[in-house]
């Protein structure tokens, strides 16, 4: 069996100037990742040693260099699956482990499935794997984003507060004009418009010589987020798919419209139903645009090793090599 391998950095409207850095993290995870398989290695250790690369990149939105969210902390998510068996792990919300991939691989080799915040760190822990300082996973980059966020965020409320104050003064909705002004209800953060900030969520699929499938997704979220907020990158079916019967595959972008297509197990269903990858990969993202106005991207590779991939965002960071074929270049736009 031919091996295969494709990985993704993120679909977003990436700056031009972050493009030399995505396409060398990109390119450096590829390579790792086929050292794993070119040796003979399978397809669940190459998918880990592949995220793991991008995981150690600032660039991107996963593991170091990762977003902040609303109370300027780092909080990881991850999920690995394995096409043979369909067993897959999962964590979310870590904010004490530089790898959550390799997290997420011995959650895969325990009983259960997912585990959340101070729970799968203490699995960590007890499974042998370092557990760090979050501060180290803070880079100045994100540090400053998140302060530009928060007053952005500070501007918007002190206008909604105008605005309610006026509108009492005036009466407001028919009331007397003697009314007290009514408070400004509790405010729900807006959502963060998906092109503008960072998605660079990384994810990657495999094909080994034994004819076997993995995938594995790995983020920081978004910019801004509720803390506690969890996307769709460790659900299964929404952020990545596995299954030998018909392909694998690895999505980025916003997650919130990503989950409520279920968009890794429908581009994989596709390819069940009888589609090559690139179609399969081009029909669920129009899926995505089409159902829930969603944004975003998804990689996928058939059980005969074939690659797929599509995008609807301006850009979207990627990269596959297919044995005795040519090496992509890790970067392309729509």
């Amino acid at each position: 069996m031919p091996i295969s391998i494709i990985v993704h950095g993120g679909a977003w409207d990436m700056p031009d100037d972050e493009v030399a850095e995505h396409q060398a993290g990109c390119r450096a995870a590829l390579e790792a990742g086929w050292q794993v398989l070119d040796r003979g290695g399978a397809a669940l250790d190459a998918v880990e040693a592949t995220v793991r690369v991008l995981e150690d990149a600032p660039i991107f939105d996963a593991g170091v260099g990762s977003v902040l969210n609303r109370d300027g902390d780092v909080e990881l998510d991850a999920a690995i699956m394995d096409g043979p068996t369909l067993r897959s792990g999962a964590v979310a919300a870590v904010r004490r482990v530089r790898n959550p991939i390799t997290l997420a691989r011995r959650v895969l080799e325990s009983q259960v499935i997912l585990l959340v915040g101070q729970g799968a760190e203490r699995f960590a822990a007890a499974a042998g794997l370092p557990l760090c300082d979050p501060a180290e996973l803070i880079i100045e980059r994100e540090r400053l984003r998140w302060q530009e966020l928060l007053s952005q965020e500070h501007v918007r409320t002190q206008d909604a507060f105008g605005a309610n104050k006026r509108e009492g003064e005036n009466g407001g909705r028919g009331e007397g004009a003697d009314a007290s002004p009514s408070p400004p209800h509790p405010r729900t953060p807006a959502p963060l418009l998906p092109l503008a900030h960072p998605g660079d969520t990384v994810g990657c699929v495999a094909l080994d010589r034994a004819g076997n499938l993995a995938a594995g997704t790995s983020t920081g979220g978004t910019a801004n987020k509720l803390p506690g907020r969890v996307g769709d990158s460790p659900l299964i079916g929404a952020g990545l798919y596995a299954d030998n019967q018909t392909g694998g595959c690895s999505t980025t972008g916003w997650g919130e419209s990503i989950m409520k297509v279920l968009l890794a197990k429908t581009a994989t269903d596709l390819i069940g139903a009888g589609y090559d990858p690139m179609t399969a990969a081009r029909q669920a993202i129009d899926i995505l645009a089409r159902r829930v106005g969603g944004l975003g991207g998804c990689i996928l590779i058939d059980r005969a090793g074939q690659i797929g991939f599509a995008f609807n965002t301006p850009r979207m960071a990627y990269a596959y090599r297919v044995e005795d074929g040519p090496i992509l270049e890790p970067f392309w736009e729509v």
